[in-house]
């Protein structure tokens, strides 16, 4: 038997053996394999004498849980913690070898004591997230693992990139220092050729990336929190900003609740309304976030952001009134 399919075969042995029923069709949807595929691989299981089952009331398959694999020692938090991450969390980020955090996932189960197993079943049935938006990636597997080799053996890339802010492809050489998943999409941190300074780039708009073949000595000084700094988001500009905005009651309570930034203080008024300060290394990314709460929000200040959202709520207008 092939490689593959021997590893695709342990795979299906450790999803069937979590005690839950799978149809054809999900294990074929799971391992990207027709159904055909499915049907040699479940035979093979048969044929080593793995004691798997069809149920006719949800009309799939399983395993006995207790088939040969011994419990670890996971106490009933730990388990927990480690499958809601799993089962529950990876919808709210787009994780890069999704597959193989779900079959670590299903290994979990299938070694946790009997009692353990069926008590996390049970609530993980009753929990559930939503999925935040995320940047489509395809290749985000490939491009991650690329991208993580270089780091690790210092290895210049080439890259060829849709930059929004240039209006077109450029081309680029980086010295890849870090990986940061951030604003609902994975970025690369490193020293651009292009630039002569530390840049971010989004892995979905990477339109290829190629090796090179020389290796580059990182800064060992480099320190990339240091480098995002008191950035809103991703774009330090290099000024710190006194921000000071005043939330109306209606939104005020939701405001306060989430730390928007390291730096944030909130001082309630007495009529509902709160005021919140920040200390921020440039303007134009927290203004796109005031101007996402429209007329709940006032600008106390510095005056120049004052005037950036009002020239963009004006430019807003105009460009819906002329629709």
């Amino acid at each position: 038997m092939k490689s593959d399919r021997v590893n695709r075969v342990i795979q299906i042995l450790t999803t069937l053996q979590t005690g839950k029923s799978y149809c054809v069709e999900d294990l074929a949807k799971m391992f990207d394999k027709t159904r055909r595929t499915i049907f040699r691989d479940l035979e093979q299981l048969k044929a080593i004498g793995v004691p798997y089952h069809y149920n006719t009331k949800d009309k799939g398959y399983r395993i006995d849980p207790e088939f040969f694999l011994p419990p670890i020692d996971l106490n009933l938090q730990e388990a927990m913690s480690l499958l809601l991450l799993t089962h529950k969390g990876r919808n709210n980020m787009q994780l890069p070898f999704k597959n193989s955090a779900l079959m670590a996932a299903l290994k979990i189960e299938n070694n946790l004591p009997a009692g353990i197993r069926k008590y996390c079943d049970t609530t993980l049935r009753n929990i559930s997230t939503r999925g935040t938006q995320k940047a489509p990636m395809k290749q985000l597997d490939k491009m991650f693992a690329q991208l993580q080799k270089a780091i690790l053996k210092k290895q210049l890339v080439h890259l060829n990139y849709h930059s929004l802010f240039d209006g077109r492809d450029i081309s680029v050489e980086l010295a890849p220092y870090h990986l940061i998943y951030n604003k609902r999409a994975w970025y690369v941190l490193g020293l651009s050729s292009l630039h002569k300074s530390p840049r971010t780039f989004k892995l979905n708009r990477i339109k290829s990336l190629e090796p090179g073949r020389k290796c580059f000595i990182p800064d060992e000084s480099f320190d990339p929190y240091d480098y995002f700094g008191r950035a809103w988001s991703m774009i330090p500009e290099g000024r710190i900003h006194h921000i000071k905005l005043r939330f109306l009651p209606k939104v005020a309570g939701n405001v306060s609740e989430v730390d928007w930034h390291s730096t944030q203080r909130v001082r309630w008024c007495d009529d509902g309304s709160a005021i919140v300060e920040f200390r921020v290394d440039g303007l134009n990314e927290i203004s796109w976030w005031i101007l996402g709460y429209g007329d709940q929000v006032q600008v106390l200040s510095p005056k120049a952001l004052r005037k950036k959202v009002v020239q963009r709520a004006r430019g807003i207008i105009e460009l819906n009134q002329s629709t």
